[in-house]
């Protein structure tokens, strides 16, 4: 089953904000005009239902881009994907593991960074190994 990409965000500068995109560029070094490329974490990303899951959680209504992921998917569970290849629009993003929370995240809700520590809550992190276009509401899967 595939799920869809929600939100995309661009860190313009090393603790800057997040800005809103309908679409990104993906290359070889991860999302043009990102403050963080290259590497294994080149992209991360959060699933909308786990975010959610921990606001309940947490007592607390942050939209996702509170999390300062790049990319918000739904229909997609992250847990556990070590390994494995996400499809996005025509990219391809091969996941290197958890992102794990930072002490902002506890910072933006009392609670939250350590609620986070389960079941990735702080999505995952990946590498770009097919570079393109992608747009708000592409369709996102697993090809593996």
């Amino acid at each position: 089953m595939a799920g869809r990409l929600e939100s995309i965000f661009i860190k313009r500068a090393h603790r800057g904000r997040m800005d809103p995109h309908a679409e990104a560029t993906l290359d070889a070094r991860g999302l043009v005009g990102n403050a963080h490329r290259g590497g294994s974490r080149q992209i991360t990303l959060l699933a909308r239902e786990r975010w959610d899951e921990l606001m309940d959680e947490v007592g607390a209504s942050l939209g996702p881009d509170a999390r300062r992921a790049n990319l918000v998917l739904t229909g997609i569970d992250l847990e556990s994907s070590r390994g494995r290849t996400l499809r996005i629009g025509s990219c391809r993003i091969r996941i290197n593991g958890e992102a794990r929370p930072c002490e902002h995240m506890e910072d933006a809700a009392p609670g939250l960074q350590h609620a986070m520590e389960s079941a990735w809550g702080g999505g995952a992190c990946g590498e770009v190994i097919e570079g393109g276009t992608i747009a708000v509401n592409d369709e996102v899967e697993w090809v593996d």
